[in-house]
């Protein structure tokens, strides 16, 4: 498994060995005897999704590390085509375990249910992580959610964008509430230009094509009872950020999962949708780093 480096608290980049020899390309940052955080992204999303994230908590004494999934950014893309639940849990369990102590694990949509069950499926239970952030997701999610990520994945995933603006306005109609940016250079980390000059985004297309697979949330990979059973095992402090605005963990889903893990700890972050890192980064970072600040020494 890829090794901790305790050398610079510049971000550098990391690499991790994932099960079958697939490396796991992150961000490190912060000091390197702080206690160490995980970022996971969600789907189709790659380890640049958190904003400042990285740096706040990096900033505040946390040793960061922002990781690319499998089959996303720069990590490497399955052999087999194989994006299961369990692949990215045992994904997450190889980093957590390569690190000198267990981490906090902060995951959206994707990253978080992958979190989840790494904590809760690995035995002994509990033992892979110091604590939990689940970033907008929860067994229980909602369909019209899921359909409208699945809608804004498959457009163009295999023709592309002619250009950088075409994806700036394609992100914009997916999410009318979040500023158009002016500076498109952020884009090109969450895409790759393909030979013929195309854009296409930065994760592997088979991600899309699981059996039942729909995308980010697919309903292959949220299992809601297998996730419930997962959630009633959690014994690590917790805390649920949940987009006030999402259409995908509706309070409903909220509640559900602060019935499964009682001792968690909720923030909802207003003017947010599922992508609240990227939708308000500055209350989430708050959120995160007040929640860390609580754990015990």
């Amino acid at each position: 498994m890829g090794t901790v480096a305790s050398l610079s608290s510049v971000t550098t980049k990391r690499e991790f060995e994932g099960p079958g020899g697939v490396r796991l390309i992150a961000d490190e940052d912060g000091p390197a005897t702080g206690r160490p955080v995980v970022l996971l992204h969600g789907g189709g999303q790659t380890r640049h999704a958190w904003g400042t994230t990285l740096e706040r908590l990096a900033a505040a004494g946390w040793h960061t590390f922002s990781v690319d999934l499998r089959g996303h950014g720069e990590s490497d893309w399955d052999p087999e085509g194989n994006y299961g639940l369990e692949t990215f849990r045992d994904d997450v369990v190889a980093v957590a375990r390569s690190m000198d102590r267990p981490p906090v694990l902060v995951g959206a949509s994707l990253g978080g249910i992958s979190a989840l069950a790494a904590i809760a499926e690995t035995e002994p239970p509990n033992s892979i992580a110091s604590a939990l952030v689940l970033v907008d997701v929860a067994p229980r999610i909602e369909a019209v959610g899921v359909d409208r990520i699945k809608s804004f994945m498959t457009d163009r995933a295999e023709s592309g964008f002619g250009s950088l603006d075409e994806v700036a306005d394609a992100i914009h109609a997916y999410n009318p509430h979040r500023p158009r940016p002016s500076d498109l250079s952020g884009l090109r980390k969450n895409l790759r230009l393909r030979d013929d000059g195309r854009w296409v985004w930065h994760w592997d297309p088979r991600f899309l094509s699981q059996p039942g697979g729909s995308g980010d949330e697919t309903r292959s990979l949220v299992e809601p009872e297998r996730l419930e059973a997962a959630a009633r095992r959690i014994t690590v402090p917790t805390l649920l950020v949940r987009g006030r605005s999402s259409d995908l963990l509706s309070e409903e889903g909220a509640r559900r999962l602060l019935e499964l893990v009682p001792h968690a700890q909720f923030v909802d972050v207003a003017g947010a949708g599922h992508m609240v890192a990227g939708d308000r980064n500055d209350p989430f970072n708050d959120a995160v780093l007040a929640f860390l600040t609580s754990l015990p020494a």
